[in-house]
């Protein structure tokens, strides 16, 4: 028994050890980002048995392995390896054409999804507006309806979707329903028993109740994706929540934006919701059902656009290079609405020298914010940016969940993904790229009512926070990564 008792302190320490040193290897040889890699080694080295077990749980990138097994055994379409030439881009204005030509460049270098033509986009605020449109859709569809979001509640609007489903179901419509395997836990109960009980085909992305088969804790989608019949679009930043039905003054009003799309550009749409849902479920989505012929029209006067999905299945997030190449860009205005705002250094750096060479950049923020902690860490920052010339603004009343980007006002970026690190390096993430001088000046209006509510965020409004307040962001900005 004594003999027992001996070893198994040393066992322990041998099991610690060796996890330690294996995490720490797994750490040098497969993080990029020299900043994670060194937060991760001294967590894992500084912290006994939780550190490995933490970084096992939450720091192994195991969906970029296993997205390289479905590319390399296609089955059926999912997003295919495109091989779309800038010299093929539709044609555009002659003011504009230089810049997007530039940037397609570089955009079709990092993805090879080609630009589309012929596109309309209607912009819907708020849930008031979003999801009546979004409704009479699903009520008008005879084929097919792909819906993704990241949270669908069980409320009010989560009932009105829920209804409009099962009317759609029992016309006999191809339902196919993908919700976020942590935003499904949103609401309580959950919407999960209802869509079930109706026979809704339905999944969730990442989900298990078992620890050991959820390797993707802190991998979310957050795609917000509605396409109907192959041919009619919606994306945008819009959950599904009755807070954001604002007319109906709900406790915690949500203030949004949302888009429908009509266009070629839609089955960009179809077929990123199709590689999700085989990602899931293996389930292959095929045939004109998913994806009819979509003619353009009129390409002289509709939006030039392109779906651009990121993920950390990638080796680079293409969402925020993109944004990098679109700053780089930018000769007189730069125009940031988030939820969100924590970008990385090089990001910072590449506003704030935008900035010092003359370009107006304004960065719109809520007040107040549903994760107060985000908006602790990005007020250091902040007097960064305003030092170097960037005009912050904090808009008043209700929490403002909009993502919109305008360069110049020819070139706009709309969709689900905020300026933090979750959504560039951690989330399944949507975006549209536009060029369309029209489309974007609608995009610059918005911002403007926004700006037009809102209140300037200044050096000495930053400066004047107490020392404790000012410690507590501090503090905090150092977890920014991984907010």
């Amino acid at each position: 028994m004594q003999i027992f008792t001996d070893i198994w302190p040393i066992a322990i320490a041998s099991v610690q050890f060796a996890a330690m040193l294996g995490a720490a290897a797994h750490v040098i040889l497969t993080k990029s980002d020299v900043r994670s890699a060194a937060g991760w080694l001294g967590f894992i080295l500084l912290v006994p048995f939780l550190g490995w077990l933490i970084y096992l749980l939450l720091g192994i990138n195991r969906i970029q392995r296993r997205a390289r097994e479905l590319r390399s055994h296609p089955r059926g379409i999912t997003i295919p390896l495109l091989k779309a030439s800038v010299n093929e881009l539709p044609s555009i204005n002659s003011e504009e054409k230089f810049e997007l030509e530039s940037l397609a460049r570089f955009g079709q270098k990092m993805l090879a999804e080609p630009f589309e033509a012929g596109n309309t986009i209607d912009i819907l605020e708020n849930g008031d507006e979003a999801y009546p449109a979004m409704i009479a859709a699903i009520d008008a569809a005879t084929r097919s309806v792909a819906l993704s979001t990241y949270i669908f509640n069980n409320d009010k609007a989560g009932h009105i979707f829920l209804e409009a489903l099962s009317r759609a179901d029992k016309r006999g419509v191809r339902l196919r329903v993908l919700i976020d395997g942590v935003g499904s836990w949103y609401s309580h109960p959950s919407i999960i028993p209802e869509l079930r009980k109706r026979n809704i085909n339905y999944a969730r992305f990442l989900h298990s109740f078992l620890p050991w088969k959820m390797p993707y804790l802190n991998m979310r989608n957050h795609q917000k994706i509605l396409v109907v019949d192959g041919t009619h679009g919606f994306t945008g930043g819009m959950n599904i929540s009755e807070g954001n039905l604002v007319k109906s003054h709900p406790k915690k009003p949500i203030s949004d934006t949302h888009f429908r799309v009509n266009g070629p550009v839609v089955s960009q749409l179809m077929r990123i919701f199709a590689y999700e849902w085989t990602f899931t479920t293996g389930e292959i989505l095929d045939g004109t059902d998913w994806f009819p012929k979509i003619t353009a029209t009129n390409l002289q006067q509709t939006i030039v656009a392109r779906a651009i999905p990121a993920g950390p299945d990638q080796g680079m997030n293409i969402i925020r290079w993109t944004m990098l190449a679109a700053l780089t860009e930018a000769h007189e205005s730069i125009r940031i609405v988030t939820p969100y705002f924590l970008p990385d250094s090089t990001l910072s750096a590449v506003l704030s020298v935008a900035a010092m060479r003359g370009v107006k950049v304004d960065i719109v923020l809520p007040a107040t914010n549903n994760l107060p902690f985000v908006d602790w860490a990005a007020t250091p920052q902040l007097a960064w940016l305003i030092d170097a010339g960037c005009h912050v603004w904090k808009t008043s009343g209700h929490f403002t969940h909009s993502k919109l980007m305008t360069i110049d006002g020819v070139w706009s970026m709309i969709g689900s993904a905020n300026w933090d690190g979750r959504s560039l390096r951690l989330n399944f993430e949507l975006n549209l790229e536009c060029y369309d001088s029209p489309f974007t000046k609608r995009i610059d209006q918005l911002i403007d009512q926004k700006i037009a509510i809102a209140n300037p965020v200044t050096q000495q409004i930053i400066a004047a926070r107490s020392f404790p307040i000012r410690l507590r962001d501090a503090v905090i900005r150092l977890a920014s990564p991984y907010l």
